[in-house]
């Protein structure tokens, strides 16, 4: 019998290094649509040997993931940077970031700087910055004339317009009315008659709103159509309307764009810190980051790679953002606790009126 246990238990031993073996081998990551390219994961295994398993999800599905878990399940998820100190306060979901373990020097120094301070609480950094983008108006300039975000609510646009039943959909008409939502994010009583005012100007506004998009696809057709004549939507989608169709046009709103970055960040109880390090180094390199933009249609926080974009997104980028658009984007900052339930109240609101 003793030799056969011994065997055993050295066979069970073997299988828990196997499977611990496994496990170094595999980064699960957590992220959008269009982040993470075939061709990229077949060259960091390539080179590393690292298995990657992919789920695709959103900010408020990534949250409510790892809350689930505890942090559990991935090894590195990708939430917008305003998106990370507010659940870490409240839920505990993600870790510190060792920036030791990150070449830095592969990052535009704005762009990282601005993340790791927007995502810093009690002095540690639990973001680093990846993609980026802007929420604006995509207007077919043959059959309307916006230049702001009120303007979907004009009567001659009356059931040909769209927008999400969000908060960036909040947060823009709130920008659009003449006040910054951002500055009263401390004063709730404040923040949340701001947003009563806003759903009273999107409930009169419901007339004119086809739907509620909740799909790229329904509005990429809807415009493609011209059953939608102009929405709310992020910039890359428009200039893939423009380059099927030259007169939909991506325009940065007279109050600003709303600017958002997606970031690198660590799961609480993520078991391959060294593959998610790995990963992020690997993404930030110009010509990876260039064939993920390609795959994005956005801008990374790579210093280069803008570079080795496509000629044809970056003369979209400089027609849709001259100088003192970029200068008017509205960075989304961390967003503290509670204000997304007040967001939600009245989004509910929205939703429920005839």
């Amino acid at each position: 019998m003793k030799p056969f246990r011994i065997a055993l238990i050295a066979g069970l031993v073997a299988i828990g290094a196997a499977s611990a073996y496994a496990q170094d081998n595999k980064l699960r990551i957590i992220t959008w649509a269009d982040y993470v390219p075939a061709d990229v994961i077949a060259q960091f295994k390539k080179e590393t040997g690292i298995e990657v398993e992919l789920t695709l999800s959103n900010n408020e599905e990534m949250i409510s993931k790892l809350r689930a878990t505890g942090g559990a399940g991935f090894d590195l998820a990708q939430p917008s940077q305003d998106r990370i100190t507010g659940p870490q306060q409240e839920f505990g979901i993600y870790k510190p970031m060792d920036t030791s373990k990150i070449k830095t020097e592969l990052f535009i120094p704005s762009m990282l700087d601005a993340t790791k301070k927007n995502t810093t609480l009690n002095g540690q950094v639990y973001g680093l910055p990846h993609i980026w983008g802007t929420d604006g108006l995509v207007v077919n300039t043959k059959l309307a004339k916006m230049a702001d975000y009120p303007d979907l609510c004009k009567a001659e646009y009356k059931g040909k317009t769209s927008v999400r039943l969000k908060r960036p959909t909040l947060l823009a008409f709130a920008f659009a009315s003449g006040k910054d939502p951002f500055a009263l994010y401390n004063d709730p009583k404040a923040y949340a008659a701001l947003m009563d005012d806003v759903g009273k100007t999107l409930t009169a506004c419901k007339g004119n709103i086809k739907f509620f998009w909740d799909n790229k696809d329904q509005l990429l057709n809807g415009a493609r159509t011209g059953e939608i004549v102009g929405a709310m939507m992020w910039d890359t989608g428009g200039w893939k309307l423009n380059s099927e169709n030259p007169e939909i046009q991506y325009i940065a709103p007279k109050s600003g764009a709303l600017g958002w970055i997606d970031t690198f960040a660590l799961p609480a109880k993520g078991r391959n810190d060294a593959a998610a390090y790995a990963w992020i180094n690997f993404n930030m390199r110009p010509e990876v980051a260039a064939k993920v933009a390609a795959s994005a249609g956005n801008f990374t926080a790579s210093k280069g790679a803008d570079q080795l974009m496509d000629a044809k997104l970056k003369a979209q980028f400089a027609k849709s953002f001259p100088e003192e658009a970029l200068k008017n984007v509205k960075w989304y900052p961390a967003v503290p606790p509670g204000i997304e339930d007040i967001e939600g109240k009245v989004l509910d609101r929205v939703k429920a009126a005839g």
